[in-house]
């Protein structure tokens, strides 16, 4: 925590962005953490992370509508503005930028950022449209905030590379930092929707680290079949009786393309699982030595 102040809450565009410029006249570095809100110990660790970086830590909770579909859960997804606020404080926020969707989205808006090819794979082949929201606040936001550098979480892997890709594209002057996975004790990657998950199927869902803790442990044994590693992770997965099984992806991180050899330094393996009615990503960057 840097400071006993309360947080300052900002909640429309002209003064965040006036307080960033009056920050950056100071020669003050300044850290931007996007987040949905309802703040985990995951979150908490990004906003920890931004901390150590910079001068002044944004926390921005704004749940988008662009980046869920019609069918998908943004009229429920967990909202708790004052338990954020709390959160956000004491990991290190000095402000959050906590606006509303009018204020986002005006009468008329009508503009897209999109990162072609990634963006309609994975995530994107199930979630069409997703990533053109998800590029698009993010655009926004960085425009509002005016940080030297960004944070993002490893959980959402597919979202963090287009960002990147995206930055460097367009040549934002903002450093992008990618932050490990942080998992409860039993190893189940954090993730605001693990609320949906009941007793059963939230113990059902540890298959998903176990599925990723074997591919690691095989893969370090020197098998390099990715047929047989997803045939054994597929295996371990059912055993928790998903739903659902989305992909069991076996992707290449410098082009978050799928491939079917392992001749890289490292593979991503990402998942996405269907536990009752909560879809559930997780993923791990497995070194392959020769």
């Amino acid at each position: 925590m840097k400071s006993e102040l309360p947080v300052q809450i900002l909640k429309t565009i002209r003064e965040m962005q006036e307080v960033s410029e009056k920050f950056r006249c100071e020669a003050k570095k300044i850290a931007v953490v996007p987040t949905m809100g309802y703040l985990h110990n995951g979150h908490m660790s990004l906003i920890e992370r931004a901390s150590s970086l910079a001068d002044i830590v944004i926390t921005t909770i704004f749940v988008n509508p662009t980046q869920f579909g019609p069918n998908e859960d943004f009229t429920r997804y967990p909202r708790d503005f004052e338990h954020d606020k709390v959160v956000a404080h004491t990991a290190g926020s000095d402000i959050i930028f906590y606006p509303d969707a009018e204020e986002i989205y005006p009468t008329g808006f009508s503009s897209i950022v999109e990162v072609e090819g990634a963006s309609n794979i994975l995530e994107g082949a199930f979630r069409p449209k997703h990533f053109k929201g998800v590029t698009t606040i993010v655009v926004k936001l960085l425009n509002i905030t005016k940080p030297h550098i960004a944070v993002f979480g490893q959980k959402d892997a597919q979202q963090a590379f287009l960002i990147r890709k995206m930055v460097r594209d367009l040549n934002f002057d903002v450093d992008i930092i990618i932050a490990p996975i942080v998992r409860e004790a039993d190893g189940l990657a954090m993730s605001s929707r693990n609320m949906y998950l009941n007793e059963t199927e939230r113990k059902n869902a540890l298959v998903l680290f176990r599925s990723l803790q074997h591919a690691a442990e095989r893969i370090r044994q020197g098998e390099r079949s990715i047929a047989l590693l997803r045939k054994e992770m597929l295996n371990i997965i059912q055993s928790g009786a998903p739903t659902q099984i989305d992909y069991i992806a076996f992707v290449n991180p410098a082009t978050f393309s799928e491939t079917e050899h392992l001749n890289q330094p490292e593979i991503l393996v990402a998942l996405a699982v269907r536990f009752g009615t909560t879809r559930l990503i997780d993923n791990s960057l497995i070194p392959i030595v020769p």
